[in-house]
This record gives structure tokens, C-alpha cells and sequence, in this order.
């Protein structure tokens, strides 16, 4: 018994005829994977309303988003809409965000598979492209130029009896033969020549009634030509690859580029749009920052100067943060960035004769969003002012840790001195400092704190919840 038939014995209703097709089905997710630079899956229904992955297939010439198999792991409906959406509805789901088993972020394209008699969906086709590695359109083409071998030989699985994978790219296909008759074409090409003004199906006609270029450069030499042309309103990448068969000549792989071309354009306008917001943010903050630091120039109160310059830091802190997403253009910042610039300000500000105070950043760096990014400057801002201020009176050096764990759904940093302590049992409930604090990461991060303080020194920490990702919409 293979691993597929056990599998669903074990965990599905599916008949001995329904395994079977999965099976037949199995052995041909190798030269998908490897056409689509794609991790692609099979999972089916399991009897508590989820799904088991039975079959997988990893791209030979791209990084892999798995470093384990994940063949008999259990597909969350929360973690996977779009196969959730296609199980429950029995149509296709493309371009859909999902959270993989190792918490990685992909991108899905799900495709049904059905029984013999069509009534029963029986399984899901995955087809899975890592967020993080969204490559360059000019990269893909030159890396399939590089390798149109293993190309031409995932179209000759595709043809015949798996006609069904060709419905499963995202590509338009056409299949010529030696007189130059496209003798095969998938829907998506149908559809594409319709959108291009074309009456007839090309399927049946003179390749050269229906080709897109004019010419096909360096064919000879590499059995492989890809060009990127407009027609109409339309960019597309047509690729020609020559086939080693005694039927066909070659393939046309038409791919339709204007959505992407657009989301490119919009990006870079939208990228220029946030660095002149943050940017914005940011001279508005340090204007009022100015404003505060004259008041504490004229002012001769002590206490007043005191709580004008630390509502100064406050703002800095903020216009730091807002400072650095406008030099990113997007709205995602290194947390590292951020608490070394607060690391950097507060120093600044606290400086003074015969103290030498060490502040050490440790742990992970990762990316978080504005709203995230700018409570943990402040946060930050205030532990570490609260220790400069207060954790070294009477002392001539210092030492503050700042600790960034990154976990699965939640993240941690600790901020840790060897200062003096104090008894957190009687603080005052009034200090604006931990008032700021509490309210940030109880509210603003929906996290938590605790702080611990003696003799030794202070250990605060808290957790923050990770950037929860949205299911995008189906297109």
C-alpha cells in the first residue's frame, strides 16, 4: 500500500476508484513543480472537515518554501482559503494568500479535481509561490532560457492523456506540429486570443495565422526564444520552445503581463506616495520637537524642563520611525532600524560627565509594519529613559540589554539594566512613562507585560502580536 492509498483509507471517504485517480494524478506533479517554479500539492477531504496533503512535488530550480514534506499534515481551512474556497464551492481560487505548515507565507492557485462521473470533488490541485521571492519578470525569462529542456519536457506530460495539467498554469499554451497546424491549445489561450480580438479559436488553424511576433530570435542556436511584446492594450512574454517529438515541432508559452506591468506601475506610485507622507510626518514631528526644545531653553523650572524634554523624546522617537519608512518608501521597517535610532537618541540625550552607560541590541531583525513599528519606538523611548534617568543614580557606568525574539505568533523584547531596581509593588500609578507603556502594548500591540525588579537591576518585557495576514481576494 503506497503512501496515498494509506493516507486516504485512513483519513478520507474517498472509494478505491476515487484513490486511484489521485494516484494517476501524483505522478505527474514533478514536471508541473518544475514548469511553474511552484511547490504543488494534492489534498483531500478528511473526515473532520479539513484536509490531509497526500502528494507533493517541489521545483528542482527554485528554493523550495518547505524544508520537510509535508505529505500526511492536516490543511487548516483558517490557514488555507483558497483551498477551503475551492472544496467548498468546486471551482478554481486564484492568487490567494495562505499560511503554510511551517508558517511561511505563500501565494495559492487551487484547481478541483473531480471523480470519474464529474459529482464529486475529490481532492484539490495546489499550486504554491513564495510572497518572499517574488522574482523579476526579466529574471524568470532569463532563468527559463537557461533551462527550456526541463520546460519542454514537462509540456510533453502535459499533453495526451494529462491534457487536465495544461488547465492548471497560468499561461496560455499552443502545440504546433511539423506542418505548422496548432494541433492543441488549453482554455486560458482560447480566452486570451478572444481578449486580443481574435473570432476563431486558433486551435485548428496555421500557427502562422495566429502568431503574435513578427520573428523569433536565436532559435536556432538555443531550441528556446522568448520575447516580450504589446498588442493593444495588452503586454505579454511569448515564449517558443522547440520540441524533441516526432508530431510536434514546437510550443508557444503566452503569458499576459498587463495586470502585472499595471501593479508594477502602481506600486512605484504608491511607494512614492508614502515617503512623501512619512516624510511629511516627519518634519511636522521634529518642528514640534523644535518647538518643545525652545520652551525648555527659556524655561527655569526644573520640573517643567524635565517633562518638556521628555515629551521632546517622545516625538523624536515617533518622527525616527516615520523617518525610516520614508527612506523604505513602504510601509514595513527593520525593528532593529528603529530601536538602534531610540538607542542612539536617548543616549544623546542623557549624556553626561563621568557616566559611560553600554546599551546592547541582541536577538532577531525582522520587518514590521508603521503601526507596530511606532509603539515599539515609544515603548522603547520610555524603558530606556526610565533606566538612564533613574537605574544609575550616583553610578559611573551602566549596562542596558535589548533582547528581540521572534516567534511564530507572537514576538518578545526584553529590556534589561543592572541598575539600582526599585519596588514594583509601589510605583506611582500616576508616571506618564508607564502609563505610556501599559497602553501601548496592552492596546496598540494587544500584547503583554510584565516587569520584574530588585536589587539587581530591572527585567521588563513584553510580547507583541506578529502582522496578521489577510486572505486576498479571489481574481
Amino acid at each position: 500500500m503506497d503512501i496515498i492509498q494509506e493516507l486516504c483509507k485512513k483519513y478520507t471517504d474517498l472509494t478505491d476508484e476515487e484513490i486511484a485517480t489521485i494516484q494517476g494524478m501524483s505522478a505527474v506533479l514533478q514536471p508541473l513543480a518544475n514548469l511553474e517554479d511552484a511547490d504543488i500539492f494534492i489534498d483531500c477531504p478528511s473526515w473532520d472537515g479539513d484536509a490531509i496533503v497526500v502528494a507533493e512535488a517541489k521545483p528542482s530550480y527554485v528554493p523550495s518554501s518547505y524544508k520537510k514534506t509535508v505529505v500526511g499534515l492536516l490543511a487548516r481551512k483558517e490557514n488555507e482559503p483558497a483551498v477551503a474556497r475551492t472544496f467548498r464551492l468546486g471551482v478554481a481560487t486564484k492568487q490567494m494568500k495562505a499560511v503554510t505548515q511551517e508558517n511561511g507565507r505563500t501565494i495559492q492557485s487551487v484547481e478541483p479535481i473531480r471523480n470519474a462521473t464529474g459529482d464529486r470533488v475529490i481532492g484539490v490541485l495546489i499550486r504554491e509561490q513564495r510572497v518572499d521571492e517574488q522574482r523579476q519578470i526579466s529574471e524568470r525569462l532569463h532563468f527559463s532560457e537557461q533551462s527550456y529542456e526541463r520546460i519542454a519536457n514537462a509540456l510533453a506530460h502535459m499533453v495526451g492523456s494529462n491534457n487536465w495539467l495544461t488547465e492548471c498554469i497560468d499561461e496560455a499554451l499552443l502545440m504546433v506540429d511539423k506542418s505548422g497546424v496548432v494541433t492543441f491549445r488549453n482554455s486560458l489561450a482560447r480566452d486570451l486570443y478572444r481578449k486580443l480580438g481574435y473570432i476563431d479559436d486558433p486551435l485548428g488553424q496555421p500557427y502562422e495565422n495566429v502568431r503574435l511576433v513578427d520573428s523569433w530570435n536565436d532559435m536556432d542556436q538555443s531550441g528556446f526564444s522568448v520575447i516580450e511584446t504589446t498588442v493593444g492594450r495588452h503586454s505579454l512574454s511569448i515564449k517558443r520552445i522547440q520540441l524533441d517529438s516526432e508530431d510536434m515541432a514546437f510550443a508557444v508559452v503566452i503569458q499576459d503581463l498587463t495586470w502585472k506591468k499595471e501593479q508594477e506601475k502602481a506600486l512605484i506610485l504608491k511607494s512614492v506616495a508614502i515617503k512623501e507622507m512619512h516624510h511629511r510626518v516627519k518634519n511636522n514631528l521634529q518642528t514640534i520637537a523644535s518647538l518643545l526644545r525652545l520652551q525648555v531653553r527659556r524655561s527655569d523650572n526644573e520640573e517643567t524642563r524635565k517633562v518638556l524634554g521628555e515629551s521632546m523624546n517622545r516625538i523624536l522617537s515617533i518622527a525616527t520611525t516615520h523617518e525610516l519608512l520614508a527612506q523604505s518608501g513602504v510601509d514595513q521597517v527593520k525593528i532593529g532600524e528603529v530601536i538602534l535610532n531610540i538607542k542612539n537618541n536617548t543616549v544623546r540625550y542623557f549624556a553626561r560627565p563621568h557616566f559611560d552607560v553600554n546599551i546592547t541590541l541582541e536577538g532577531d531583525d525582522f520587518e514590521v509594519d508603521s503601526d507596530i513599528a511606532t509603539s515599539v519606538a515609544l515603548i522603547i523611548n520610555e524603558l530606556l529613559q526610565n533606566s538612564l534617568q533613574y537605574a544609575f543614580q550616583d553610578r559611573e557606568k551602566g549596562l542596558v540589554r535589548i533582547v528581540v525574539t521572534r516567534g511564530e505568533l507572537y514576538s518578545r523584547i526584553e529590556v534589561i539594566d543592572d541598575g539600582s531596581g526599585y519596588d514594583v509593588e509601589n510605583v506611582r500609578t500616576d508616571r506618564l512613562g508607564l502609563s505610556i507603556v501599559q497602553t501601548m502594548v496592552k492596546d496598540k500591540l494587544r500584547g503583554t507585560l510584565d516587569v520584574e525588579s530588585g536589587p539587581g537591576g530591572t527585567h521588563v518585557t513584553f510580547e507583541f502580536k506578529n502582522q496578521i495576514m489577510d486572505a486576498a481576494s479571489v481574481t
